[in-house]
């Protein structure tokens, strides 16, 4: 069967999907474990991933905060994994802009350029451009000057 969506066809662009915010007590809780020591950040962020797998801002932040660049590599891919499960069901075809503008993407966005750059990291290169060119096509203004 086929989806029954509509797609919304513009005269002024591709589409843009914006995901749903997530709750801002988990926002909080995110922001408060970023704000705690510098060794007791991973933990706290790894805890918070942990109770919310689809909660893609802590994923790209435990990738941030990596011990090493294949631990960096894996948080980042899990990352932007989800994010894409979270697009599709937001409506997202495949195509269409996810900007960095609305803050609701911006954790997906971050597991995208951190899988990016820790592709190059580790020597992945076609996967590196693969991100970059995703990336600009999702956001033509990227890289954002607030990343």
């Amino acid at each position: 069967m086929s989806d029954q969506r509509p797609v919304n066809l513009s005269t002024s662009g591709p589409p843009e999907t914006v995901l749903d915010a997530e709750p801002a007590a988990l926002r909080h809780q995110l922001e408060a474990a970023l704000h705690l020591p510098a060794d007791e950040q991973r933990a706290a962020v790894a805890q918070i991933v942990a109770d919310n797998p689809r909660y893609l801002d802590a994923w790209a932040r435990l990738g941030q905060l990596g011990r090493d660049p294949i631990e960096r590599y894996a948080a980042f891919r899990v990352g932007y994994h989800r994010g894409l499960d979270r697009l599709r069901a937001s409506g997202w075809r495949g195509s269409g802009y996810v900007r960095w503008a609305h803050p609701e993407n911006q954790g997906f966005l971050r597991a995208v350029e951190g899988l990016r750059a820790s592709a190059a990291e580790i020597g992945e290169s076609d996967e590196q451009e693969r991100c970059a060119i995703f990336l600009q096509q999702l956001d033509p203004a990227w890289p954002p000057a607030d990343l």
